[in-house]
């Protein structure tokens, strides 16, 4: 299993509202793709952000799929498409940067 952390940062800083964490964690849910092979995500807001980690499947190159995408590459694609989807999000959070806001572990 691979784990990358990933933040969305507010378009304004604001106190977490009730629900949000579970809001941002239910999109994840409902965006995700079996390709991105989310098993499990925790969130924690802050005023500014809100922290991700991102449990995910770990995929292994095949003869028949040698440049699979890595952990990192699939939670990008995964926040990008929640992003896009979800009003709430958009609404609320600024686009994911793809360079400076995932790391894996």
């Amino acid at each position: 299993m691979d784990v990358v952390y990933a933040s969305l940062r507010r378009r304004r800083p604001e106190p977490a509202r009730a629900g949000e964490v579970a809001e941002v964690v239910g999109a994840l849910w409902a965006h995700a793709l079996p390709s991105d092979g989310l098993e499990h995500a925790t969130a924690r807001s802050e005023d500014d952000r809100i922290d991700l980690l991102l449990y995910l499947l770990t995929r292994t190159p095949t003869p028949l799929h040698p440049a699979a995408p890595g952990a990192v590459q699939r939670a990008g694609a995964l926040l990008a498409r929640c992003h896009r989807a979800s009003p709430a999000l958009y609404r609320r959070y600024l686009a994911p940067n793809a360079d400076t806001d995932r790391r894996s572990g």
